[in-house]
């Protein structure tokens, strides 16, 4: 089968890493998607083990769109059959760029026409009840090109299922994963978040730096699928095996919010990694550790709650904060366009990212290197 893992814009470098960590090799991204080829197997392993990819799509076909007859011809064409049943609860999902076919809803409703039409004649029967499992059908019009895949995720996989308690301004599991993987942050460094929050960050480099596989224990669509054999199992003792059971963390994670540490240690407890995270309800300024080379990686504030002056003089003491530590390297997500400026001097790492649909930079200072190094 023809695979495609859609990915958050300025994640597909660290996406594309951790495939090719999975055994994948270098695989294509074309339009936010990375493609590859696979067997179902390859389906659970990517639900279990992506930490940054948004979910694992099948491709059934892809064909050059510019009318709704054009649209429905295509999708008649396709195997429906091989995957659906008389019982799926078909849900559509769709979305349409640089192209003609611009009402989105229409276009899944022609599709889903197609779908149910193909499904009575190849199937046999005169009606589908829509009471078995669940089946999110996307249709994807780029440049006057649709592309007809099926969820096999469901839920998103930022969805951890440890993250329970709501707290302000959340940042994303996918793209936390990102950040910690794109960082020079490996087990055995010192590890310092400053701004935690409900406490994502901490959370992510533990089981980044435990191998500890993010969905490991969750659920996912395809598994109720007829046509899916019972891969999951299989995966699940790989994440088992592979997991790290004997290394100790040194993380640290502090906010100056007193509910946003209760609920970050919450969420370290569910994710089975509390005994690796010291938390601390402190302000960022009075952060100091004995502890050489280690790694500051946090989301500062960068809404609305703040005014321009208080954000500049938040980053300004920031940045103050991290040159006390010359040793440490510093990274961090902030949607502020003067974090640069005021944090002190152009970073060395530099890139775009989305957090929750807010254009952000994520920067990279590295602190003085080992002298062994």
């Amino acid at each position: 089968m023809q695979l495609l893992i859609p990915v958050a814009a300025g994640v597909e470098a660290s996406v594309k890493r951790q495939l090719n960590a999975l055994g994948y090799g270098n695989c294509p991204a074309i339009n936010g998607r990375i493609s590859l080829a696979g067997s179902f197997f390859d389906v659970a392993r990517l639900n279990v083990f992506l930490r940054s990819g948004e979910r694992v799509l099948i491709e059934l076909g892809a064909f050059p769109v510019t009318t709704f007859d054009e649209l429905y011809d295509a999708a008649f064409s396709l195997p429906w059959e091989e995957f659906l049943s008389p019982h799926s609860l078909i849900r559509m999902d769709g979305k349409s760029y640089k192209s003609k076919l611009v009402a989105v809803k229409a276009a899944g409703g022609v599709v889903k026409k197609a779908i149910v039409n193909r499904l009575k004649e190849k199937l046999g029967v005169s009606s589908l009840d829509e009471k078995g499992e669940r089946v999110i059908v996307g249709v994807s019009v780029f440049n006057d090109v649709a592309s007809f895949t099926l969820d096999t995720s469901g839920e998103g996989l930022h969805k951890r299922g440890y993250r329970t308690l709501a707290y302000e301004a959340p940042l994303k599991e996918t793209v936390a994963a990102a950040m910690v993987e794109s960082s020079i942050y490996r087990a055995g460094k010192p590890f310092a978040d400053l701004f935690c929050g409900s406490g994502t960050l901490p959370i992510e480099a533990a089981m980044y730096a435990l191998h500890i596989a993010p969905n490991a224990k969750r659920e996912f669509d395809f598994t109720k699928w007829k046509c899916a054999p019972e891969v999951l199992p299989r995966v699940r003792q790989e994440a088992e095996e592979t997991r790290d059971k004997t290394t100790k963390l040194s993380l640290f994670a502090s906010d100056i919010s007193e509910n946003a540490v209760s609920i970050a240690r919450y969420h370290a407890k569910r994710a089975g990694v509390s005994e690796h995270i010291r938390f601390s309800c402190a302000d960022m300024r009075t952060f100091s550790s004995e502890e050489k080379y280690g790694v500051i990686l946090s989301n500062p504030p960068y809404g609305e709650r703040l005014k321009e002056e208080d954000l500049f003089a938040l980053y300004r003491d920031f940045g103050k904060m991290y040159r006390s530590l010359p040793d440490w390297s510093c990274y961090f997500l902030s949607g502020y366009a003067e974090a640069e400026r005021a944090f002190g001097g152009r970073a060395q790492k530099r890139r775009k990212l989305f957090n929750a649909n807010i254009p952000c930079g994520f920067y990279g200072y590295l602190g003085k290197p080992p002298e062994n190094i």
